[in-house]
């Protein structure tokens, strides 16, 4: 999502808006109607594009699984022996970045909303976050050796905390800048990695 730069589709402006408000007002508490007058359109225009509100929450939580896998998957492809762990690292940081700072309502969507998924849809967004894990765990691994695998992957997660903390940045005040804000996360993430790599 974050990533695009072309339009969005009819589709991706529904799901941004649902977005948005389930994350504001919770699942529940929006209804059809709402999510069509925020692109435009019907509430009932809406069953042309999406089976129900269901299908969109379900859509939202497994699509941005799997974009964060593919992302991860497309840098260290883009790496391929080019660069060294380290630089790889900082790539995969910078992409989670993007995602925390560009997606903030996915991130609430998905700490409110997972367990309202079909059993098949949560066991999904399970399973790719579980790669996307993994595939951060090697890399932490390479770059800190001495790391011990269950430690490496409890690191991660911590950082992955650290940086989904973005939903919470604009309560306290107003952000840095988005440019600003990123390098600080950076700057955290890496220091976490240090802390417990060193």
């Amino acid at each position: 999502m974050a990533t695009r730069t072309d339009a969005p589709t009819r589709r991706e402006q529904i799901l941004k808006e649902a977005a948005r408000l389930f994350a504001e007002r919770g699942f529940h508490g929006v209804g059809v109607d709402e999510i069509g007058a925020a692109v435009g359109i019907s509430g009932p225009g809406l069953y042309r594009h999406f089976a129900g509100k269901d299908a969109m929450l379900a859509e939202l939580l497994v699509g941005i699984s799997g974009q964060l896998l593919k992302g991860a998957k497309r840098r260290l492809a883009e790496a391929d022996g080019s660069s060294g762990p380290t630089e790889v690292l900082d790539s995969l940081i910078e992409g989670h970045i993007d995602f925390a700072l560009d997606d903030r309502p996915l991130i609430t969507l998905h700490d409110r909303e997972l367990d309202r998924l079909r059993d098949s849809d949560r066991k999904l967004v399970r399973q790719l976050q579980r790669q996307y894990v993994e595939l951060w765990v090697e890399v932490v691994r390479q770059v800190y050796p001495a790391l011990a695998e269950p430690t490496a992957r409890s690191a991660v997660h911590s950082v992955f905390g650290l940086l989904n903390s973005t939903p919470h940045l604009g309560r306290s005040g107003s952000l840095p800048g988005r440019g600003a804000t990123a390098a600080l996360l950076h700057r955290m993430a890496r220091g976490a990695f240090e802390a417990v790599g060193a």
